[in-house]
């Protein structure tokens, strides 16, 4: 069982996380921090084995945390879990071995895809004294979920970036039949596409009850 330390300052937010790693084999949460000093204390007290960070705290920025728990000879894995996505962040963490950066806000199928593909990578590891470069080549192709691939049956590129474009200029949802009428394609064509990109990781789908009637699914482009 993966041991699992969660680092995040909102209450409702930390909650969420904790629920959705109860929802993925492998995992349990041990511990949770508030404050970049709770969370080298628990990183010391409750010894995870990942540490889910997000980086605005109120007392230090994760990055900070995460040097400070390199200077201290601690090789903790940490996902990043945060709203900053500046490219320099984004840099200054793969150079301090992030394993997996995830963007809020994002879709428990999103969540669930990085942590299964970080217990993949883990796997690699054990009982394993040494690695061969295919190996090594393996393990760190396990940090870097594959996406389905566009061109798969029934699947154009050039329909599916037409469906991206709709999802991207749309403020809030939209359903099936509303990207179908900007598409020119049919709701289930749309519906196809949809789904295809919530499978990627890209598109979170809710129920929408706009009155009377049967609620019907609207999606949305994860930023």
């Amino acid at each position: 069982m993966i041991r699992v330390l969660i680092v995040e300052d909102d209450p409702l937010t930390a909650e969420a996380h904790a629920a959705y790693v109860g929802r993925v084999d492998g995992f349990t949460v041990v511990a949770s921090a508030a404050t970049g000093r709770e969370m080298l204390a628990a990183v010391a007290a409750a010894k995870p084995d990942l540490v889910l960070l997000d980086f605005n705290l109120p007392d230090a920025h994760g990055l900070q945390l995460v040097r400070a728990l390199r200077t201290a000879g601690s090789a903790v894995d940490v996902i990043a879990v945060t709203a900053a996505n500046d490219v320099r962040g984004v840099r200054n963490a793969i150079a301090l071995g992030i394993v997996q950066y995830l963007v809020k806000p994002f879709s428990f199928r999103t969540f669930a895809d990085r942590l299964t593909t970080y217990r993949e990578y883990r796997r690699g590891f054990e009982d394993r004294r040494s690695l061969t470069q295919a190996d090594i080549d393996a393990r760190l192709g396990k940090l870097r979920p594959a996406a389905p691939a566009e061109s798969e049956k029934g699947i154009a590129p050039e329909t599916l970036e037409t469906v991206r474009s709709v999802l991207i200029g749309t403020d809030g949802g939209t359903s099936a039949t509303e990207v179908a009428q900007a598409t020119g394609t049919s709701r289930v064509t749309a519906r196809r596409y949809l789904e295809h990109l919530i499978a990627a990781g890209q598109v979170d789908k809710d129920v929408r009850h706009r009155g009377p009637g049967r609620p019907e699914y609207e999606y949305r482009w994860l930023r």
